[in-house]
């Protein structure tokens, strides 16, 4: 699903708002799981699952093509862990 998809679902489920209001609802909802993320927060919605920032180390990789080694840098990158209500509906 894309979130224009998702603003489509929304916007046909609830008449009662405008399909820019239901957009503006979705956007701040992401922006703000983004600017936690960002700050290092972790951000938790129950029933459905966890978002935390995790570190990444440098390492050495290689370049599948050309088979040379390349230095990874270190990184912050997002991960997800599932929620047991989301685990329960997924595993019916």
């Amino acid at each position: 699903m894309t979130k224009s998809e998702l603003i489509t679902i929304l916007s046909e489920k609830y008449d009662n708002l405008y399909h820019r209001e239901v957009e503006k609802i979705v956007n701040c909802f992401f922006e703000s799981i983004s600017e936690a993320l960002a700050r290092g927060d972790r951000v938790e919605l129950r029933g459905f699952g966890a978002f935390s920032v995790r570190h990444r180390e440098s390492r050495s990789g290689r370049n599948p093509r050309t088979g040379e080694s390349v230095d990874v840098v270190a990184k912050n990158v997002p991960f997800f862990k599932m929620g047991k209500g989301m685990r329960e509906r997924l595993n019916k």
